[in-house]
């Protein structure tokens, strides 16, 4: 898709499914934070992940088991409180290995402080399987995550791409006309736009991205309309 065609176009709808090459994405809202969470799953063979998975795990828990789905790993992109709360209802009803990367290891371990910074409830956590390194890939039946490292949200923040789907999963890097916040411990704005350059912007246009928060919007959209990218909103050039 090129520029010119991108600022026309409007970006996809706000789909509770969404399905392309063979890969079938179910979104799920959290309302207290607004907050998404994604199973993922191989329409071949019911293989899936669960992605940063909030408030709303027990709704996934029956969508994976209303479709008879495999639940083979639990998935964060980053470590922060509102992507991370379901992770105990999954895990235990699952048994599913939790990896989450490296960088935001500490977030993870210290979400009690998180919690007391907000005055949420306390959370359990169980310990972390694996992790998620850039420039490897996460396999479950026929379908496959890239792993790129994006940082600036959080130290670790990482995003998931699915190529063959052109699905990216962002967690809190970009959303529709907006960009993670970089206020909280380990944040960092400059890094983030650079992050948001050369690991989003290099994706197709065409690459629809699933963010944390808010509907889903495309690479192509946010090259051209994102005031944070764009130099006559105050941005810079994409």
């Amino acid at each position: 898709m090129s520029a010119g065609r991108a600022m026309t176009e409007r970006p996809p709808p706000h789909l509770e499914r969404y399905r392309a090459g063979g890969l079938v994405v179910d979104t799920f809202l959290a309302p207290a934070f607004a907050q998404n969470a994604y199973l993922a799953r191989d329409e071949a063979t019911g293989a899936a992940v669960a992605i940063d998975p909030g408030g709303a795990a027990p709704e996934m828990a029956r969508a994976l088991e209303a479709e008879a789905a495999t639940l083979e790993a639990i998935l964060l992109t980053h470590a922060h409180y509102d992507h991370i709360e379901g992770v105990q209802a999954l895990r235990g009803r699952f048994d599913a290995p939790v990896r989450l990367p490296e960088g935001d290891r500490p977030l993870y371990a210290h979400v009690g402080e998180q919690a007391r910074m907000f005055g949420l409830p306390e959370l359990r956590l169980p310990d972390p399987d694996g992790g998620l390194e850039a420039g490897t890939s996460v396999s479950f039946g026929e379908s496959e995550l890239e792993v790129r490292a994006a940082p600036g949200h959080s130290p670790g923040h990482v995003l998931l791409v699915a190529h063959a789907a052109d699905v990216a999963f962002v967690g809190d890097v970009i959303f529709l006309g907006s960009i993670g916040r970089t206020d909280l411990p380990g944040g960092d704005f400059s890094t983030l736009i650079r992050s948001i350059r050369e690991q989003v912007l290099t994706l197709p246009d065409a690459t629809v991205l699933f963010s944390g928060h808010g509907p889903p919007t495309t690479v192509g959209h946010e090259r051209v309309a994102n005031p944070f990218l764009i130099p006559h909103y105050g941005g810079g050039l994409a």
